[in-house]
């Protein structure tokens, strides 16, 4: 069920209307919130709940027996293999096999690996990271074991979030299930407002720059250079309209229902340097990992070069996190790279004495560099983007006008809300004439397709 959608409105509206009716009953809320999230998810394929009830249970009961201080390892290491276990047996059984059978073919020996085609459960990456860190979180003593099955289950599938984040913690989450939702006017127009921002980004500007690259991606050879550079510019303004967009849609819903999630999402293409893109990217995925795997591996404590291997392990250990071939894993490379080599943008520095502009273009080409080995399949065709895009040959010229206008205008808007002349977005006659532009734009150039969002593969 798409955000998107005229299913997900009639959904909503059910859905909302029992929730109010039912906030000031504890129990009653909390059933009527797990079975809404359970229709949500299942919604897609029933055969979707059994892995999430199965990691729920694991971990409700892992964080219960941590807590009790008997063998906390014991039930720390039940939490780790079963939801682990259960996301590689989904995700990464085929990556693994077919890895092992190149390798046995390269050997020559002849001994056929049996294939095995399992159906991958949308989001199972995002609330599988959600439901670990409660457990590693309870065995930190970052917070307390939740002792009420019915609000673990909520907290896990809640879902707004549940399938493509952003990745709560317990500690933000738990708290705020544990009390009456207030639900007041102001949340009521910032949700609303949070989900038309999201649903521009996603319905207007994610799917119709999908439509240029696409089209030029399926047929490099037949376009000029300028139109493949364009296609990847495009690209990165793809995803992150896309996933933004997901995330706002996501935030907005929970704000009407009285919940707040966390900013997933910080105008990433105003980064003067990697280290910063990766604080404003996917923030709730890169302080997950900065948590749970660079710093118990040393984090910044250690000496330099460790400390570069804790990057790059973390950078890696993210991009197989987002797919299970190797141009994710390739492109989790490439950023681990480019967090160790990119020079800090300090006052003090040599970097740091460089206009904030070219740093930001700087970031941003690099980052879209990157991007093209996490849209395409494998390494030749994503250096045969690269090529394409700076060789100078001739081809169709292919320059969508009204895209282009869009998207820089959409940049420049950042990089004054990321300036000192912020202010100026926040008065009252700018917001409304954006909003009155967001909605036109909804009705004249919403094509309706109703795309999938990219990070539901993940």
């Amino acid at each position: 069920m798409l955000f998107n959608t005229w299913t997900f409105l009639v959904f909503f509206l059910i859905f909302a209307a029992g929730f109010v009716l039912l906030r000031r009953r504890p129990t009653g809320r909390l059933v009527w919130l797990l079975a809404g999230s359970y229709f949500f998810y299942g919604f897609m394929d029933v055969r979707f709940l059994l892995p999430l009830m199965v990691t729920t249970v694991t971990d409700y009961i892992a964080g219960r027996g941590i807590e009790r201080g008997k063998h906390p390892k014991l039930f720390l290491a039940l939490s780790l293999v079963v939801d682990i276990g259960i996301l590689c047996t989904f995700k990464y059984l085929n990556f693994f096999t077919d890895n092992l059978q190149w390798l046995i073919d390269k050997a020559g020996w002849e001994w056929e690996l049996p294939a095995c085609e399992l159906l991958l459960p949308v989001g199972i990456s995002f609330y599988t990271f959600q439901s670990l860190s409660y457990t590693l979180g309870v065995y930190w003593k970052k917070n307390r074991a939740e002792h009420n099955l019915l609000r673990y289950a909520a907290f896990v599938a809640m879902f707004p979030q549940i399938l493509a984040g952003p990745i709560e913690r317990a500690a933000n989450m738990l708290p705020q299930l544990r009390h009456t939702p207030l639900i007041r006017q102001v949340e009521i127009n910032d949700g609303i407002s949070l989900f038309i921002a999201g649903l521009f980004k996603k319905a207007v500007m994610a799917d119709m720059l999908a439509v240029y690259v696409d089209q030029v991606y399926g047929d490099l050879n037949a376009y000029s250079s300028l139109s493949v550079f364009l296609a990847a510019f495009f690209y990165s303004w793809q995803i992150y309209f896309d996933f933004s967009g997901y995330s706002d849609m996501a935030r907005g819903v929970a704000r009407v229902l009285g919940f707040r999630l966390m900013l997933n999402f910080d105008n990433p293409y105003t980064s003067v340097d990697i280290r910063d893109f990766w604080r404003k990217w996917h923030i709730s995925l890169s302080s997950w990992f900065k948590d749970h795997v660079y710093i118990p591996m040393g984090g910044g404590r250690c000496v330099k070069y460790r400390v570069w291997w804790n990057v790059m392990v973390t950078m890696v250990v993210s991009g197989f996190w987002h797919g299970a071939a190797w141009n994710f894993i390739i492109w989790g490379a490439l950023n681990g790279l480019g967090s160790i080599l990119s020079p800090r943008s300090d006052r003090d520095s040599w970097y740091g004495k460089v206009p904030r502009l070219i740093r930001q273009l700087i970031t941003f080409l690099f980052i879209t560099v990157t991007w093209v080995f996490f849209k395409k399949g494998t390494v030749p065709e994503a250096l045969a983007v690269l090529q394409r895009s700076v060789s100078g040959q001739s081809g169709i010229n292919l320059v969508p006008v009204i895209p282009l206008i869009l998207v820089l205008v959409i940049w420049i808007w950042q990089f004054i809300y990321d300036s000192p002349h912020r202010r100026i977005l926040t008065l009252r006659p700018v917001r409304l004439t954006a909003l009155a532009v967001i909605l036109v734009l909804l009705f004249a150039l919403s094509g309706g397709s109703h795309e999938q969002f990219i990070y539901f593969q993940f």
